[in-house]
């Protein structure tokens, strides 16, 4: 039995407050997700028991039993009947650079399910960097897409899509992959330029990634042009570091068997 003044492990009473306008069961849930997020629980262990964490953050077991599942809805927890609330092991990506894939593509070759919560389908004129990069006249105007990228339910990157409108004049007829869609409106993406960098995470991005501003970020971005090399697409992410990796497979230049 824990007593109101305890802690079990390291959860702390404090980082839950009611003067937050916050729900203090989506307050629970955000304090729980870091802490499994920063590696401070250890990886498919067991969680303490609802009257447990009551006790420690003084709150009611209805309380505890809403946040945990908010988390078993988002696939970071797993309650076996009988035995326990148990912490379920994040998913680590890794992408080839050596193949142009959709983000949904990628993640079911992973055995990971891919999944979008979208932020934005707008039409405007492109700024002077995105004319440049997609080969546009001044004016011209382009689809924004930006969503929420998840695998297993777990938020790994922000995405911004722009497309000329004519190739996807209605940006809202994109609910699933953008690859396809294009796809099936005939402009096929072919291969892309893409460039990475290390940055800190900005402070916009990270509560959409569950992290802390000047976290381990990496930014991306990728020209993708159809077979004829005409640009049909422009994107800028950022990735969290601890959970995407990039490879690239190389050859020796000038040898052959």
């Amino acid at each position: 039995m824990f007593s109101q003044d305890t802690h079990v492990g390291p959860f702390d009473k404090s980082a839950l407050s009611s003067d937050s306008p916050l729900p203090l069961y989506l307050q629970l849930a955000r304090h729980l997700r870091r802490l499994m997020q920063g590696g401070q629980l250890d990886a498919v262990g067991a969680l303490p028991g609802e009257r447990d964490l009551a006790e420690s953050f003084g709150v009611s077991r209805v309380t505890v039993r809403k946040a945990l599942h908010e988390l078993t809805n988002e696939g970071l927890l797993s309650q076996r009947q009988g035995a326990g609330t148990f912490i379920n092991p994040a998913p680590h990506v890794e992408q080839r650079l050596s193949t142009l894939t959709s983000f949904t593509d990628d993640m079911v070759s992973r055995g990971l399910t891919a999944g979008s919560s979208w932020l934005e389908h707008t039409i405007s004129a492109a700024t002077p960097e995105e004319a440049l990069a997609l080969d546009l006249s001044p004016g011209a105007t382009v689809s924004r897409l930006r969503r929420q990228r998840l695998a297993d339910g777990i938020p790994v990157a922000i995405e911004l899509a722009i497309v000329p409108t004519r190739f996807l004049p209605d940006p809202t007829e994109v609910q699933g992959s953008l690859y396809e869609k294009l796809r099936v409106l005939g402009y096929p993406p072919f291969r892309a330029l893409q460039r990475l960098r290390a940055v800190k995470m900005p402070a916009d991005v990270a509560p959409l990634l569950d992290a802390r501003e000047g976290d381990a970020a990496l930014y991306i971005e990728r020209r993708t042009l159809l077979e004829n090399g005409c640009p049909i697409e422009f994107v800028r992410s950022h990735y969290r570091g601890d959970i995407y990796d990039f490879l690239v497979e190389l050859s020796l230049a000038g040898w052959s068997r």
